[in-house]
Order: structure tokens, then C-alpha cells, then sequence
């Protein structure tokens, strides 16, 4: 199940988030480059609590960060899923949508692999891998399904091995989010 939390943070977090000017860093994951930064402990508990609270449940939050994406940087397809994170499976991932100039229907994409289908059932590391290398950018292996659209403050929260992009590839302006990987406890 997806779901959308409008208006997630409140508007003094939200105003100090982004103004927060610690630069975003180049990371290389394999051939991939994306431009991060981490948030604070702070933020981090922030963030989990509120999902504790929409999920009902206590959550272990794998990974998180801040992503920075524009026409020079992180500007590929990068159709994918995350159902694995560091060797573990978390259960939910969360798309915190906090700036962008961007025109135009833009935000995160939803797709099926023309193999696998909507979501990933593969159960080793090597087939996952196989998986991106070979279809990270390559269009023709996927449909479209749908696009969650961008709303400054919006929170998207989706299960991790569905197929997503963020949408379009290259923005033209900067687009920046919070992302999480969640276990449910």
C-alpha cells in the first residue's frame, strides 16, 4: 500500500531543513553517483516518530539521508527498488518531498518491470544486482504505472520492493527530498 502524508513536518522544521546550508556530497555506489547529505539525530527521531504513529507499530530506520538531484547531477532514470539495503530488507521506504522548482508533472514514478512485474520477488543479492546493472536506465524494460506528484511537504511512503524512479530523469532546477528505509518492528 502507498501512502501520502501532506503537510509532514511543521513549518519551523520544514523552514530549517531547508535552509540548512551544509553542501550535498558526491557518493559513488558502483557506476551510480548521488548527491547526499545526513540529517541530523534530531531529524532522524523526528522523522521516526511520526511514522511510528501513522504505522502503529515501532520502526528500525536502516538508512536515511537528503538527495539532491538537477541537470547535471543524479540526472538518470534510475528506475530501481530497495529491497535490499546494506545485506537487509527493510519493509517501507519514505520520499520526503522538501524543494523544487520544477514546472511541469514531477515527482516520484511507480513501474513494471516487463519481467519481474510491479514489485521484486528475486531472493539473492547477484540476481538483484544483475537486475540494475541491466535496467537501471534502460527504458525499454519498463511501463510507466503512475506518478505521485510533487508537493512541497509531502511525505510518500511505499513498500520497498515496488519499482520506482523519482520523475522526470533531469530536472531542470533542484530537486531535493528525505529519504528513509524502514523495517515495521
Amino acid at each position: 500500500m502507498i501512502y501520502i502524508i501532506d503537510d509532514f513536518l511543521s513549518k519551523d522544521i520544514l523552514h530549517e531543513t531547508i535552509n540548512d546550508h551544509v553542501p550535498y556530497q558526491e557518493q559513488v555506489y558502483g557506476t551510480q553517483s548521488f548527491w547526499v547529505k545526513q540529517p541530523s539525530e534530531s531529524f532522524n527521531h523526528f522523522v521516526v516518530n511520526k511514522i511510528e504513529k501513522q504505522e502503529g507499530n515501532r520502526i528500525k530506520n536502516i538508512l536515511s539521508f537528503f538527495r539532491e538531484a538537477n541537470y547535471e547531477q543524479d540526472n538518470q532514470w534510475g528506475i530501481h527498488n530497495d529491497s535490499i539495503i546494506f545485506g537487509e530488507q527493510p519493509d517501507r521506504a519514505i520520499v520526503l518531498f522538501l524543494e523544487s522548482n520544477e514546472e511541469g508533472l514531477h515527482g516520484t514514478a511507480f513501474w513494471e518491470h516487463k519481467q519481474h512485474g510491479e514489485v521484486y520477488q528475486g531472493t539473492t543479492n547477484a540476481e538483484f544486482d544483475t537486475l540494475i546493472k541491466n535496467d537501471y536506465n534502460n527504458k525499454d524494460a519498463w511501463k510507466l504505472k503512475s506518478i505521485i506528484g510533487y508537493k512541497q511537504n509531502r511525505l510518500l511512503s511505499y513498500p520497498c520492493n515496488y519499482f520506482h524512479s523519482k520523475y522526470p530523469n533531469q530536472y531542470k532546477n533542484t530537486r531535493r527530498v528525505f529519504v528513509m528505509f524502514y523495517k515495521i518492528l
